[in-house]
């Protein structure tokens, strides 16, 4: 037993070669050179393609991070988009008890429609009140100009000059009064014609809270409806893509849950936005907000965008979110930036500025 132990001590440690000894490059005792060369070769090539994939992965870092840096920060596109549309606040101009509501919520009307109805009867009466007062005033100015004129035939014996004016005086007042009356009138037909409530743009009712029997006081109100040719979109850009917007560039805008696209233009910039500095304390002086941090955040702008397509399926909504797209959202970028994302997403097919816009 000790003898197969000592032969074991004493057989060369072939099977066990340290881990410094067969990392390197120089031949191993007992191996001859030409066997060695091909070795070292091999590990010399392996060591040259790792840091080749090591350099190839931190170059495609890198571009990939310029790519997303300039597709974020100042591609000329927002997510933040609003449709906005102006609505119109219909008042009446008179005063009075609804009668007849002739229009329903979410109704499509036209300019000029009529919505509902105030109680006519006390207007109705203004007007026969005024005409009988024009014939009134008729009456008197006929009276009052013969006076005159009788007057005015007569010599300075038989009457005074002083006489004479008063007369005609009198006529012009009675004229003048005439007139008045006719005016009235005027003012009683129109008041008896604003009872009925007619809506001034073509739209839709929104939010139509009217019953018969409310009462609508004059310049208050009390019916809205939403004009459906002035659609537009705003789209609130970060600050470090307004370098790249100019008014005039088409534009394009998706909607969400819609998969067919808007066409646009931008129509103007907005030149303000509020800023909490701006505020004045309580004796006149600026308000500074002491607290400054370190990461800022961009502003945003709002720039109006006209809206020249809209496609048959799509229904506008105002408050719907919107992705906003200027130009081919690739401005400010360098031509090396464009031609890889080209090459990686493929070149986008949009309208050509000017040209008609694609159904």
């Amino acid at each position: 037993m000790k003898r197969d132990e000592d032969g074991l001590a004493d057989r060369p440690q072939q099977d066990h070669i340290p881990a410094s000894e067969a990392q390197s490059d120089e031949p191993r005792k007992g191996r001859s050179p030409a066997e060695a060369t091909p070795i070292r070769r091999r590990r010399r090539g392996a060591r040259l393609l790792r840091l080749a994939a090591t350099g190839l992965v931190l170059a495609f870092a890198a571009v990939a991070a310029t790519i997303v840096w300039q597709f974020y920060v100042t591609a000329p596109w927002t997510r933040d988009g609003r449709v906005r549309v102006q609505v119109a606040n219909i008042a009446p101009q008179v005063a009075g008890t609804i009668v007849e509501l002739r229009v329903t919520d979410n109704q499509e009307v036209k300019k000029g429609d009529v919505l509902y109805v105030i109680d006519p009867f006390d207007y109705q009466e203004a007007v026969v009140s005024a005409e009988a007062e024009i014939k009134n005033r008729e009456a008197d100015l006929s009276v009052k100009q013969a006076q005159s004129a009788r007057r005015a035939a007569l010599s300075t014996v038989s009457t005074s000059v002083e006489e004479k004016q008063q007369y005609a005086g009198t006529a012009k007042i009675a004229e003048a009064a005439l007139e008045t009356a006719k005016s009235q009138l005027s003012q009683a037909k129109k008041n008896l014609e604003r009872t009925q409530v007619r809506s001034t743009v073509n739209g839709r009712v929104t939010n139509l809270l009217l019953r018969v029997g409310d009462y609508a006081q004059t310049g208050t109100a009390n019916a809205r409806v939403i004009d459906t040719d002035s659609f537009w979109i705003d789209g609130y850009f970060e600050e470090t893509k307004m370098a790249h917007i100019r008014v005039g560039a088409p534009a394009e805008m998706a909607l969400m849950g819609y998969g067919a696209s808007l066409k646009g233009t931008v129509e103007s910039l907005t030149l303000g936005i509020s800023t909490a500095n701006a505020a004045t304390s309580t004796q006149g002086l600026p308000n500074v907000d002491p607290v400054y941090t370190w990461v800022r955040l961009a502003q945003r702008v709002p720039v109006r965008i006209r809206i020249d397509h809209v496609p048959p399926e799509v229904t506008l909504v105002a408050g719907m979110t919107a992705t906003v797209v200027v130009g081919d959202g690739r401005e400010g970028q360098p031509a090396w930036v464009k031609a890889a994302r080209d090459w990686i997403f493929g070149r986008p097919d949009r309208t050509e500025s000017g040209a008609e816009p694609k159904n």
